[in-house]
């Protein structure tokens, strides 16, 4: 076959599939040339879901005549000084957005430099360019694109409904409007109502202004704010204690160098920093901004630019792991119960009236209205003592017995009571707290193997008698293989025949403890583990296990001096606020909340 060059028109057509997926990737170039261009307001509208009309307005710098031009043709930017791609400051800088979407779709440019004295207009249909013409334009810039994929209707079969496509469109914007919170954002279209995001102060306030006004209220409540430096590299932003979770790891929101990506490394990061707070099928919300010198990022590999590249991967991720660890560790004590009224809203009352119900046999009618009914009454009332019949507390502190020292002035007060041998109830000098004992002493445990492999090693205990724990060939090899883990958390396994290991040392924090149970949770845990997870993650799941399996557990009924005993303990862990798998520890209630609920307030 013959060699042949493509037509320009051809050319730019394959060249926009790579930049203009859909109408998203539309608004987001256009924005961010408006951000490079040092606009302090950007209105976005949309029609059709961005398919039929997009119209991007800013008050940024404008272009000449002559800049407009040459803004339309291929590789033409502003965006660099020189030839260095190592030294990227703006967001754009390829100088093949607006030729592509001019190549696919009917392109109108309308701006006003300071020096004109009037705007310039340029169109371009299908990648033919017109003439730069006088037009009306008091500051800044105006690019309304119309027909998105006119000119490759193949494309349009790809697109997805218009509501589908404006969603796509608004989380765009969102990102963008998170990674700048100085701008104002006015976002509206057919397919919603107008949004505006006003500008916010600079520094750490603005940003989570702008966060909260995008995230939500409840982010704003939960956000622990973060920060790590080192070698130049700055990890700073948002996170939301684990109070605030979704199903999925879309409210994970990264920039670098002021840039919206989505990087595997910083997820993998924030999800090991979050491992030992959430369950396993809750993910974090966050909004991380590493900032870093441009030549040690390279923000070229991939054409939509969502994607970077960092020369020392390794110390980012370190980064984001402490700033997250460390943050987290500070608001350890908040669970997920004490946010957001969750635990009020459980106890609001709900009467539902019996459809037998008879006035005449209410609590409150008064008995000797009719002696006809004062059996009934009796009766009743007999009833209804029984009712608040319900045994006495599985363990009981009176006043009179409290150890010495005021403990109501303790975050988790004094130990009155311990119901269905599960719940502590204590009281605090402004409220009470219900702690569940096995969730809390988990922790507990979990922080001290911690602590203990860190410092010196954990502590082993030898068994007089090997226990001996049959198991399927397959579990076997796998508990074998990570025989080396196990024993560095004081487990010390060996073969004992086909189907079979032998259980011969056990930590000494765990006590006695069931090594059956403990060895076929570990085993199916390490069924979901590839080599790929770190070694320090690995031992953390071992750790977790075993700290479940060491802890006190529901239905144990404890003394008034152990419950007080849990709750001093709880108070000196750090991340003591959730268990290990991410449920909250301990429910605390304001009295002026329980006042509420009955209506003293």
């Amino acid at each position: 076959m013959l060699v042949r060059q493509l037509p320009e028109q051809v050319v730019n057509r394959i060249a926009a599939g790579e930049v203009v997926e859909r109408p998203a990737s539309v608004v987001k170039e256009l924005v961010e040339n408006a951000i490079d261009a040092g606009a302090s307001r950007i209105d976005i509208f949309t029609d059709g879901g961005g398919r039929r009309k997009i119209v991007i307005t800013d008050d940024g710098g404008g272009m000449t005549a002559p800049d407009l031009a040459l803004a339309v043709d291929r590789h033409a930017t502003s965006k660099l000084d020189d030839e260095d791609l190592l030294q990227i400051r703006t967001l754009g800088f390829r100088g093949e957005a607006l030729p592509s979407i001019g190549a696919v779709a009917k392109l109108c440019i309308a701006t006003r430099h300071g020096s004109e004295p009037h705007a310039w207009q340029l169109a371009v249909e299908g990648g033919a360019k017109g003439d730069v013409m006088p037009a009306a334009l008091t500051q800044g810039t105006r690019v309304e694109v119309a027909d998105l994929f006119y000119a490759t209707p193949a494309r349009l079969k790809f697109l997805k409904t218009d509501r589908t496509e404006a969603e796509a469109i608004r989380e765009t914007v969102r990102r963008l409007a998170m990674a700048r919170p100085e701008v104002a954002f006015t976002l509206a279209g057919e397919e919603r109502a107008p949004v505006t995001w006003a500008a916010a102060l600079p520094g750490a306030p603005g940003r989570l202004t702008r966060l909260g006004d995008i995230l939500g209220a409840d982010f704003r409540a939960n956000a622990i704010d973060v920060r790590s430096e080192r070698e130049g590299v700055v990890v700073e932003g948002y996170a939301a204690s684990p109070a605030l979770t979704r199903a999925n790891a879309l409210g994970q929101y990264l920039f670098v160098n002021g840039r919206p990506v989505r990087d595997k490394l910083i997820l993998g990061a924030v999800r090991a920093a979050y491992a030992d707070y959430l369950p396993r099928d809750r993910h974090p919300v966050v909004a991380l901004f590493v900032t870093l010198d441009p030549r040690e990022v390279d923000a070229n590999v991939h054409p939509a630019k969502t994607e970077v590249r960092f020369r020392n991967a390794g110390l980012v991720r370190a980064l984001i792991v402490h700033a997250l660890k460390d943050g987290l560790s500070r608001e350890g004590k908040r669970t997920a119960a004490n946010s957001g009224g969750t635990a009020i809203a459980s106890f609001r009352p709900a009467f539902t009236r019996p459809a037998n119900w008879d006035w005449r046999r209410s609590p409150s009618y008064p008995i000797g209205l009719a002696p006809s009914f004062a059996g009934a009454a009796a009766a009743l009332a007999e009833q209804d003592q029984a009712t608040f019949d319900v045994g006495t507390p599985t363990a009981d502190v009176r006043l009179d017995t409290l150890p010495p020292g005021d403990l109501l002035d303790r975050p988790l007060g004094a130990a009155r009571t311990q119901i269905h041998e599960t719940y502590i109830v204590s009281q605090t000098r402004d409220g009470l707290v219900i702690v569940d004992q096995h969730a809390a002493h988990e922790r507990i445990v979990y922080e001290r193997l911690k602590a203990s492999l860190a410092k010196n090693g954990v502590q082993r205990q030898i068994l007089l008698i090997p226990e001996i724990v049959e198991l399927d060939e397959a579990t076997v090899e796998r508990l074998l293989s990570r025989a080396e883990e196990l024993a560095s958390f004081g487990l010390v396994v060996e073969s004992f025949g086909p189907g079979a290991v032998a259980v011969r040392e056990t930590p000494s924090l765990l006590g006695k403890t069931d090594a059956g149970g403990l060895l076929r949770d570990l085993a199916e845990h390490m069924e979901e583990w590839d080599e790929a997870l770190p070694l320090e993650r690995r031992l953390m799941h071992v750790a977790a296990t075993m700290a479940c399996h060491g802890s006190v557990r529901a239905g144990r009924r404890l003394k008034p001096e152990e419950m007080n005993a849990l709750l001093r303990e709880m108070e000196d862990t750090p991340n003591s606020g959730q268990c290990n798998h991410g449920r909250p520890t301990y429910v605390e209630l304001k009295l002026a909340d329980v006042e509420r609920l009955f209506g003293r307030r």
